[in-house]
């Protein structure tokens, strides 16, 4: 495949990471405006640096577009011209939908719309996915991908914000309870790093279980419990501190202030 990853940040240069080091491309444009930043990508071989996005359309089959939501129009605006039936558009742009992409480019174009979140570079992202009519032929292209990468899931575009949050931001909220544990680890007795150590591994080995049994997570914790034990009587101190009740509003507060956004841009 030759992709081009037009905006090469945090996020672009993640899925670069992700598509090189499982061997997902035959050639890779990176675009950047300081190019400078980005030279170690060379050392792939197969990768092109530029700041011309016009030279990474025209040399590429798959455009990844990972620039900020305002600087979105007008690269599809100055390459538009480029594209051919070919091409395949793939947004991670948060809160520019397929219908204002079509306005600009048409419907005639595949266009698919991806929320990818920044453990792709490790290979382990959570990928939501939607498309144009024309898109759906390409949708399982495109999980291909993001498959080589982590786990995708295809979704209807109305959700893609609620995906967002749950898995792009998400990645903040498991970090920060990763966190947390390891702060506990630290006051029980544990250095800082045998803490952290801990805590990621756990923490690993909780979502390991879940997707290799398909178990639902009060059946592994019934595992754990007995009665009058301390993994009840740490499960019940935390939801009286209201673990539970927390995340949940952390997680809607986030969508209304993502929700809160979209319709300013509107």
């Amino acid at each position: 495949m030759k992709i081009a990853i037009i905006g090469a940040g945090n996020l672009g240069l993640s899925i670069a990471k992700g598509i090189l080091n499982s061997n997902g491309a035959t050639t890779m444009y990176l675009t950047k405006r300081n190019t400078a930043e980005i030279e170690e990508y060379e050392k792939y071989g197969n990768v092109t640096i530029t700041s011309d996005n016009r030279e990474a359309v025209k040399n590429s089959d798959i455009l990844i577009l990972a620039v900020q939501p305002s600087q979105l129009e007008n690269i599809l605006e100055s390459t538009k011209d480029l594209l051919t039936e070919n091409h395949v558009v793939i947004s991670t742009i948060t809160g520019f939908s397929i219908a204002k992409m079509e306005s600009i480019l048409g419907s005639d174009h595949t266009i698919i719309r991806s929320m990818p979140n920044t453990a792709i570079s490790v290979g382990q992202s959570m990928t939501c996915i939607c498309s144009n009519e024309k898109g759906k032929k390409k949708i399982d292209l495109a999980k291909a991908i993001f498959n080589r990468m982590g786990h995708s899931m295809e979704i209807p575009e109305t959700q893609m914000q609620a995906a967002t949050v749950i898995c792009a931001s998400g990645i903040a909220f498991w970090m920060r309870l990763i966190r947390a544990t390891t702060q506990g680890a630290i006051q029980l007795g544990f250095d800082a790093k045998e803490a952290q150590e801990l805590a990621m591994h756990t923490c690993n080995g909780a979502a390991s279980l879940l997707i290799e049994s398909g178990s639902h997570p009060e059946a592994e914790i019934d595992k754990v419990t007995t009665p009058k034990g301390c993994t009840i009587q740490g499960l019940n101190e935390m939801e009286h501190q209201g673990l539970s009740s927390s995340l949940i509003q952390g997680i809607v507060a986030s969508y209304e202030k993502i929700s809160r956004i979209k319709e300013n841009q509107l």
